[in-house]
């Protein structure tokens, strides 16, 4: 499938060795021409390129060694899942980083800023992009203890067999300051239920596929109101941590004007 707005090629492609499986995902490509070239079927050799810290994937040297037949082979939900603002969110239940089950119902109040990660994501442009997002948002929004208390940062896997609370908790190291027992009073990372994981990817419009141990996803982030709606959603990774904090900054403005 092709993306040209976001200049993304989707590609079901074969494992590389050394760096991920075959799975199906999203791909920048920095050569306009290239949409151009290729249509929705084509069978494409490339070059996935990994370069600048933090990492940053790509494609180069994309070359059609055999065209399709313009089909789209491909969910449409991968890039452009229909529109969530506005709708009211289910009390869905999650497992967090302490072994603590917990519902949406317990943040009613504030802002929940939400995404969806699994932590084996051999992608750094995906989940770890989207958790070294939250770092950020979280460090900004700590020098404002009015708009702190107000908000709560909440990351989903849903890779519950791998993504224990334990993992959880260990990939959330390098990113969250260690406050000790208050660590995660303000962030959290939380795993779905098998029992409710369908359900929650189906309302978050969240492409998930499984096959030989590998995930193929598409991406989701938001911001739920204090009153349990969706106020934002974001379906790539190409949102920034300030296009985030000016929408949260929107939220509040228009609960108070």
């Amino acid at each position: 499938m092709l993306d040209r707005p976001q200049k993304h090629l989707v590609i079901d492609h074969e494992a590389i060795p050394g760096f991920m499986g075959a799975m199906t995902m999203p791909y920048p490509v920095v050569d306009d021409a290239v949409f151009d070239r290729v249509a929705p079927g084509d069978q494409i050799t490339a070059d996935v390129v990994v370069v600048g810290d933090p990492p940053e994937v790509h494609l180069e040297n994309v070359v059609v060694v055999k065209k399709g037949n313009g089909a789209k082979t491909t969910p449409s939900g991968v890039l452009i899942p229909p529109s969530l603002e506005g709708s009211p969110v289910p009390d869905f239940a999650f497992l967090n980083q302490d072994a603590k089950p917990i519902g949406l119902h317990q943040y009613a109040g504030k802002a929940l800023l939400v995404t969806f990660i699994y932590t084996r994501c051999p992608l750094p442009d995906y989940c770890p992009l989207m958790t070294q997002n939250f770092a950020s948002i979280e460090k900004t929004l700590a020098k404002n203890p009015a708009l702190y208390a107000k908000t709560h940062l909440l990351c989903i896997s849903f890779d519950p067999k791998y993504d224990t609370p334990e993992v959880l908790r260990n990939y959330a190291r390098p990113f969250i300051a260690d406050k000790g027992n208050q660590t995660f009073a303000h962030w959290e990372f939380a795993s779905v239920t098998e029992a409710q994981k369908k359900s929650i990817l189906d309302f978050f419009n969240v492409f998930y596929s499984e096959q030989d141990g590998q995930i193929n996803h598409s991406m989701r982030t938001a911001i739920i109101s204090p009153d349990g709606k969706v106020f934002r959603s974001y379906n790539d990774n190409t949102w920034k941590p300030a296009d985030l904090l000016a929408d949260l900054n929107k939220l509040f403005s228009t609960q108070t004007s």
